[in-house]
């Protein structure tokens, strides 16, 4: 893949992520700043580390599920892995200014 398809691969793998919601929490997760990694390979083969707001979450399968679901569907992504991961902690800090504000914390 040539770098300006793989730039926009990646610009639409942001905006995909922007349309998953935490059903508790009307931020996308990726505002929200849960997404830590993303690692597209030359082959398309996609590798998303992500955490949850809290390791316990109740809707973490679902939300899973709807990242790797609508990931899939983007062309030039061969495949998706999704990775829950709890290091580091998820805090606060790590929601875009955006977020902030949408849940008054500004």
């Amino acid at each position: 893949m040539t770098a300006d398809e793989r730039l926009k691969i990646e610009e639409r793998i942001v905006e995909v992520l922007r349309t998953v919601y935490d059903p508790e929490i009307p931020v996308d997760i990726y505002s929200l700043g849960l997404v830590y990694r993303i690692d597209l390979a030359d082959d398309g083969a996609l590798t998303v580390d992500m955490t949850l707001t809290a390791p316990n979450c109740p809707m973490a399968d679902f939300i899973m599920e709807d990242v790797r679901m609508k990931l899939e569907g983007i062309e030039g992504v061969t495949s998706v892995t999704v990775n829950i991961v709890f290091e580091p902690e998820w805090n606060k800090d790590m929601m875009s200014e955006e977020a902030k504000l949408e849940l008054g914390l500004l």
